[in-house]
């Protein structure tokens, strides 16, 4: 493997993107590579983009740009099997330790899928309660209620995406939630996720003066055209700053997502204006809702159905394929979410069967059991939106499939070695194939010589020798024996020249 910036230089100024290239094409694993500053905090703009053999990482600019950078990997090969590797560089001048490869903050997850718990709760108060007040409500009933819930609705959603811009400064970096520089939360808003989050406070800001002339007797048509408008571009900004902007087909992830929240938010909002103020004693008489509840149920029916098409439409493209519902947690939240989406259905079924015998008081508690179950699909919802999708922890699953061998880069103040055994078995059939490259990422021009010992003490076998030959300047190759299972030390001795010598040791197990 070679870099840009090489293994161990030193730069002037620190790269916008670095560049791995590897002997054979290679494909990248979501997730797994990363950039890290001297800081200790991650820059790496997203996923690399692999061309061929090569591994292009982009990165944003440190917040304190000296120091020691660590590019750690972890990649397919050719033949299908996992790469790893990490190498240093620094900017300036080297720092005195190097940052360690960052986790990210539990803290920090859990409270960003709060705020999209918030945000779903938002929507869902505005939407359907802005509807039902716009086409179904009694004109001699007080409005009151039901806008002190669009106006709940609309501060969760402002303090929905407030705190989710915010958060996503330490997410991308994996640093604390306060952890946050000035340069970090401007590179958050100048991202498509932070432009979408701004478009979505805009649209919320339209929103609340929309209202009341939208919601007057005589409002004109025009204003109410804008509101709903509004309210498209706003439900658009949810897959713009989610997985559908990273899908195969983003049109199509877009426009099922969309579809999908609006139909919940018209549905939940509807069920909970009836539950809350329509169905409850002083509200209108049964004369009155038995013209609203028929209407109401037929836009419910419309609604899941347009919910159900969304979902299957986003879970078809997100999951990648019928085994990942069921190996990857992201299938099985679809699947729990599936199975509560079953048992409300089951729940609306029944109250629509009342809605027709003109029984306010069954639909009621049903509508309420309903809105029970929903709470829990939003948890499900958040949590979705917070996992990788089937479709790319299914590459990262395969490569594990396929993960028999082992790989792994050893340095010394002589030379660096990277090298991958496969595919680490019991017995003769398994190789060694190395790659010897100076401290400063060059290809050595010609290794001298390889010794290469297995120990397993345990069993009492020490220095166990292995020929490894010279193929093509800096590389080797050669076959190794595990005659035991276990936790086998490699020793790994190269001479580079007639003085430079060094010897590098790991540890393979063997199952």
């Amino acid at each position: 493997m070679t870099a840009t910036p090489q293994q161990g230089a030193v730069v002037a100024t620190a790269p916008t993107t670095i560049a791995l290239t590897f002997n054979e094409p290679v494909r990248v694993i979501p997730g797994k590579t990363q950039v890290i500053a001297p800081n200790g905090k991650r820059i790496n703009d997203g996923d690399p983009v692999a061309t061929g053999t090569t591994l292009t990482i982009a990165v944003r600019t440190a917040d304190r740009p000296l120091g020691t950078y660590v590019v750690s990997y972890r990649i397919i090969s050719a033949d299908s099997h996992p790469l790893t590797g990490a190498y240093t560089f620094s900017v300036g001048a080297p720092s005195e330790t190097a940052p360690e490869v960052s986790t990210d903050n539990t803290a920090v997850a859990v409270l960003l899928s709060a705020a999209k718990y918030a945000g779903y709760v938002g929507l869902t108060f505005v939407v359907g309660p802005l509807l039902m007040l716009a086409v179904l409500w009694p004109r001699r009933q007080s409005r009151r209620g039901p806008l002190r819930l669009v106006w709940a609705g609309l501060s969760l959603l402002a303090a929905s995406t407030v705190c989710s811009l915010w958060l996503q400064a330490p997410y991308t970096s994996g640093a604390g939630p306060f952890d946050v520089s000035p340069l970090e939360l401007k590179q958050v808003v100048t991202s498509e996720t932070g432009v979408a989050l701004l478009v979505r406070l805009l649209v919320i800001a339209v929103v609340a003066a929309l209202i009341r002339p939208a919601l007057r007797v005589k409002a004109r048509r025009v204003t109410r055209f804008a509101l709903a408008g509004a309210a498209v571009v706003g439900l658009f900004t949810w897959p713009f700053a989610g997985h559908p902007a990273a899908s195969p087909i983003p049109p199509v992830s877009a426009v099922g997502d969309v579809l999908h929240l609006a139909s919940m938010a018209v549905w939940l909002g509807g069920l909970i204006v009836l539950v809350a103020f329509l169905l409850r004693r002083g509200g209108p008489d049964h004369r009155v809702l038995g013209i609203i509840l028929p209407i109401w149920s037929r836009w419910a029916t419309a609604a899941v159905c347009w919910l159900v098409l969304g979902g299957v439409l986003q879970a078809v493209i997100e999951i990648g394929g019928l085994a990942r519902l069921f190996d990857t947690r992201y299938g099985q939240l679809l699947l729990v979410k599936a199975g509560l989406l079953i048992a409300v259905l089951a729940v609306a079924f029944f109250s629509r069967r009342l809605v027709l015998r003109s029984s306010p008081g069954g639909v009621r508690r049903l509508a309420s059991v309903e809105l029970g179950i929903t709470a829990f699909i939003l948890v499900a919802s958040s949590a979705l939106v917070q996992t990788t999708p089937g479709r790319s922890a299914g590459v990262e699953a395969a490569a594990a499939e396929q993960a028999v061998g082992f790989s792994t880069t050893l340095n010394s103040s002589v030379y660096s070695v990277q090298f991958e055994i496969f595919p680490v078995q019991l017995g003769e059939y398994n190789t060694l194939h190395a790659f010897v490259y100076t401290p400063e990422g060059k290809p050595v021009q010609d290794v001298a010589e390889w010794k290469v010992t297995l120990s397993l003490p345990e069993k009492g076998i020490d220095g166990l020798k292995n020929d490894v030959v010279t193929i093509d300047g800096n590389q080797g190759i050669g076959p190794l024996s595990f005659p035991y299972p276990g936790k086998w030390e490699l020793t790994l001795t190269i001479r580079i020249s007639d003085v430079d010598q060094a010897t590098v040791r790991t540890t393979v197990p063997v199952p």
